[in-house]
């Protein structure tokens, strides 16, 4: 398996600190608001890696923090008149919400921010202990950037290159620009908590470099997160983890590309901005991951509700080649074929080692949907040539394989069977003098009283075998794997 890794702009064989097993961590979001479809991007990427990862037999940890202590939680409490716990607490319980309706895993750690203080707080005396940190006269305390001679090292970032463009604010408190705050100084009607620099509250770059070390220690072998955090967010995490422990903070980078709406960066100006609630309100997760995986994670991604009304198409038609397929396993009537059904059930270990190779090409979901796509064709050609005939195992073997493959990416298929109404024993009673109460066992007399009708041509009962269907809202249709009753 290789993997593209951020801070060294290659693809590397991944080989992991402990053998079999896997230490992931992603970072999660600050809870003021609800997510949009650019953070859902990036969290739904990372959950079809640590998918992938678990399916090819890695026992993966896989931990996501929660922000809730943060400069725009306190200001959306302000401008609310609440308080910050509640405003992240509504807004942590609807992140949690809707990545399940996402169905994105839930994490095996979830840590809070608030509920991390003290493991932060000793990892800043450390970093003081060390010469990396210092508390200043207002009672925060800074990290000195240019103590740590590596720098720059997950991002690329140049600090000569990066003096260039600082800003020096009046009255500064640091002793360099580029210096980043660990620790901010309480203000009034903030949350804040008892240090050994007075009351105050971690720094965002703070948090996620405690708690990776709290749960998962270091280093770690995956870190992720979008694009945008790869400079100063992930930047400062990793100075700070190397300097306070001495040891790399992780092994791999991993960073999402941006979302784009109909090829225009997603602003509310715009009105170019959704929700994942939103988005799900409309149309199903299945069909939002599909989108979303038909490009490599590292790319940018158009989002479009054209695309991903194609999303949904294409997944009715993916359900509908896997019922086809079932449905032709059962209802063959006529001796296989054994040459066409060895060379069909080669197909699908041929799609499984084609999903496999792109698979572990740095999680390359789009060429791995692209083997889904064309057995799906090369599916249909075969029942459309073996129609009754069809091979029970291959058939099977192959609705199996797809519904599998897909299952892998956390693509939950659409159900297309319908439910028959019970208004279907009327008209089998009147016109095929069928007195039974099973639906199906109707459904099939209905069809099979339609099949003789047609082949005597009498037209005028399979007429009237069609219109009644359709006044109960149902229709016949007529596939290479046999004949159904389906709603129209």
């Amino acid at each position: 398996m290789r993997i593209y890794n951020s801070a060294t702009h290659k693809k590397e064989e991944f080989q992991p600190i402990e053998s079999g097993k896997v230490r992931m961590y992603v970072c999660g979001p600050t809870v003021y608001d609800n997510i949009h479809i650019g953070n859902a991007r990036t969290f739904i990427s990372f959950d079809v890696i640590r998918r992938w990862l678990i399916a090819s037999g890695y026992e993966v940890t896989f931990a996501q923090n929660l922000t809730d202590v943060d400069d725009k939680i306190i200001n959306r409490a302000n401008e609310q008149g609440r308080t910050a716990a509640e405003v992240a607490t509504e807004f942590s319980d609807k992140f949690i919400g809707v990545m399940r309706a996402a169905n994105v895993l839930d994490p095996d750690v979830r840590p809070r921010a608030t509920k991390e203080i003290g493991p932060m707080i000793a990892m800043i005396k450390t970093l003081i202990e060390q010469g990396h940190a210092y508390a200043a006269d207002n009672g925060d305390v800074y990290f000195a950037v240019r103590s740590d001679p590596n720098y720059g090292q997950v991002s690329g970032r140049n600090i000569d290159d990066l003096m260039v463009g600082a800003r020096i604010e009046e009255n500064e408190d640091k002793n360099d620009p580029l210096d980043f705050a660990l620790w901010k100084a309480a203000k009034p009607g903030e949350p804040s908590w008892p240090s050994p620099w007075g009351e105050g509250r971690p720094g965002w770059h703070t948090e996620c470099a405690a708690m990776v070390h709290r749960y998962l220690g270091t280093p770690i072998d995956i870190h992720g997160g979008g694009s945008d955090l790869a400079f100063p967010h992930h930047e400062n995490e990793c100075a700070q983890a190397t300097c306070a422990w001495h040891q790399g903070f992780s092994n791999t980078w991993m960073h999402t590309g941006m979302l784009l709406v109909d090829g225009e960066k997603m602003s509310k100006s715009l009105g170019n901005f959704f929700t994942l609630a939103e988005v799900l309100e409309q149309h199903s997760a299945a069909a939002l991951r599909l989108l979303m995986l038909q490009t490599s994670y590292r790319s940018p991604l158009d989002f479009s509700w054209e695309r991903l009304e194609g999303a949904e198409n294409s997944l009715t038609r993916i359900a509908g080649t896997v019922e086809n397929l079932r449905w032709a396993a059962n209802h063959a009537t006529a001796d296989a074929d054994e040459a066409a059904s060895e060379a069909f059930a080669d197909k699908a270990a041929e799609t499984r080692a084609a999903f496999k190779e792109c698979m572990d090409d740095d999680f390359n979901t789009a060429g791995a949907m692209g083997a889904v796509f064309g057995f799906v064709t090369e599916c249909n050609q075969y029942l459309e040539q073996a129609g009754d005939a069809a091979d029970k195992a291959a058939a099977l073997a192959a609705a199996d394989t797809l519904a599998e493959l897909l299952d892998t990416f956390g693509i939950e298929l659409p159900e297309p069977k319908v439910e028959l109404p019970l208004g279907l024993l009327g008209v089998a009673a009147g016109l095929v003098a069928y007195t039974g109460d099973d639906v199906d066992e109707a459904a099939a007399k209905i069809l099979e009283a339609r099949a003789e009708a047609r082949a005597a041509k009498n037209w005028d009962l399979a007429d009237a075998i069609r219109d009644q269907l359709k006044d109960l809202g149902l229709t016949i249709e007529d596939t290479a794997a046999g004949t159904r009753i389906k709603s129209l």
